[in-house]
């Protein structure tokens, strides 16, 4: 897994910002499937070098920018990589110990190498999904309840 585990400077966050406009202007014009970037090596460096990327490699610089402008640290783990459940604990924002229930329970598939357990990123997404689907059903009925009993919320 790449990431990167500080938080971005003011200076960094100011950078993304103006960054993200440009970027998102770029997506908002193309509709290709690759993009042509330039890119200044240095600042002693002449000249500029042009790379062609995916516009999806694009969209996803767009994402890791806007994180970045809010001063969030980010985290890179390609979707068929294991990752350990520290790892996993940090993406969903948990403790260590209350992940570790969550795989014995079966809640969250994972499986062991060695003594490890391993959790595909995947799996996680899937279960931060459903938890945050069940947040929004539960929090729905307890608003149409409160409206039921006319407990004073309009």
């Amino acid at each position: 897994m790449e990431a990167v585990t500080e938080r971005p400077s003011l200076h960094d966050q100011q950078i993304a910002r103006e960054s993200l406009a440009l970027v998102g202007e770029a997506l908002n014009r193309k509709r290709s499937e690759e993009v042509s970037i330039q890119l200044q090596p240095g600042i002693a460096a002449q000249g500029f070098a042009s790379v062609v990327i995916p516009t999806k490699a694009l969209h996803l610089l767009a994402v890791i920018l806007s994180s970045m402008a809010q001063g969030k640290a980010v985290s890179l783990i390609p979707s068929d990589s294991e990752i350990s459940t520290q790892q996993a604990a940090d993406l969903l924002g948990v403790s260590r110990p209350h992940l570790v229930k969550l795989l014995e329970k079966g809640t969250i598939p994972f499986k062991k190498v060695g003594s490890h357990r391993r959790v595909l990123p995947e799996d996680l997404l899937i279960y931060k999904e459903r938890q945050e689907q069940i947040r929004h059903e539960q929090l729905q009925f307890l608003a149409e309840q409160a409206q039921d009993l006319n407990l004073g919320y309009e």
